[in-house]
């Protein structure tokens, strides 16, 4: 009895390493097949920003860039044979879906904007302080978000060995890091941007909150107007803008609001089986010339969301 317990346990165990070895290999050809996957969907998605930039002219709602990806089954092209089922039985169903879609970065209004040459910039303050005004937020919270982010830019602190030095957020889902609130940064994430450079907002993109607080003067019924007549006919530059308005007391400042965009994010979706994979990445146009800035990837909760 000894002896067959002994051999029983032995096979017992050498089964199971088998099986864990056979899901480690199914899980890294799936992790393989999804980095690909998703790959080539940004890839895809850069062509479809430089297709858009030979056209020239004003970016805009109506343009195929901004038509999101629907859910599309890509399982044929991930299981050609039986050899290739990504760890799954050849009598199971391998099932890969693909969504996304690529979303205007200067529809929102840039962090970055708030320093200007280690300054805090008057009218950056004023547009954001309107926002925050417009979302029922604490003004003493952008004070301190301002200071903050003027001390993390500023390079020559970092030569100090001050350890209260803020890093720089790269998203805005970051601001916590310049002391926003979680609920401060919940509010603004749908408005507000981390871009390298001072930018513009598109008055072809942006919500009707992002103008109220970019444009001085702007009123919720005026900017209303402007999201209106822009889905019929979008601006070709802001005088299209300041002469569908027609008041006297509002004006577009060329530095702070435009027509075009140099700013995307491209967000991918991959749903494969019971694993839900979501990629965003940050990427830069100029030109026909596309640059991607950063990438991160994240594995979906089994809600479908992630923390991207």
């Amino acid at each position: 009895m000894l002896t067959v317990t002994l051999v029983a346990t032995l096979a017992a165990a050498s089964l199971w390493q088998q099986w864990r070895s056979v899901e480690v290999e199914a899980a890294e050809r799936q992790r393989v097949q999804s980095a690909w996957i998703l790959t080539g969907a940004l890839d895809w998605a850069r062509l479809i920003l430089r297709e858009d930039a030979r056209s020239g002219g004003a970016d805009h709602l109506a343009e195929p860039w901004a038509v999101p990806l629907q859910e599309s089954r890509l399982s044929t092209f991930l299981a050609a044979d039986r050899n290739n089922t990504g760890g799954m039985s050849s009598d199971e169903e391998v099932d890969a879906f693909l969504s996304g879609q690529i979303t205007d970065m200067q529809s929102r209004m840039n962090i970055m904007n708030l320093v200007e040459n280690n300054k805090i910039s008057e009218v950056s303050l004023a547009a954001f302080g309107r926002l925050f005004e417009e979302l029922k937020l604490s003004p003493q919270e952008l004070t301190q978000m301002s200071s903050q982010l003027q001390l993390a830019l500023d390079s020559s602190q970092y030569n100090t060995d001050n350890p209260n030095i803020p890093l720089v957020p790269r998203r805005a889902e970051d601001l916590g890091w310049l002391g926003l609130s979680p609920s401060s940064v919940a509010a603004l994430r749908p408005y507000v941007s981390v871009l390298p450079v001072r930018t513009s907002v598109n008055l072809n993109t942006a919500s009707a909150e992002v103008l109220v607080a970019s444009v001085p003067n702007l009123s919720m019924a005026d900017a209303q107007k402007l999201v209106s007549a822009r889905a019929s006919k979008y601006f070709r530059s802001t005088a299209d803008a300041s002469a569908l308005l027609n008041q006297p007391g509002i004006s577009f400042s060329e530095s702070e609001q435009g027509v075009a965009t140099r700013y995307f994010e491209v967000l991918g979706r991959l749903r494969m089986g019971a694993t839900t994979v979501l990629e965003r990445s940050l990427v830069q146009r100029d030109g026909i010339n596309v640059t991607t800035l950063w990438r991160e990837r994240a594995v979906a909760d089994p809600s479908g969301k992630a923390p991207l």
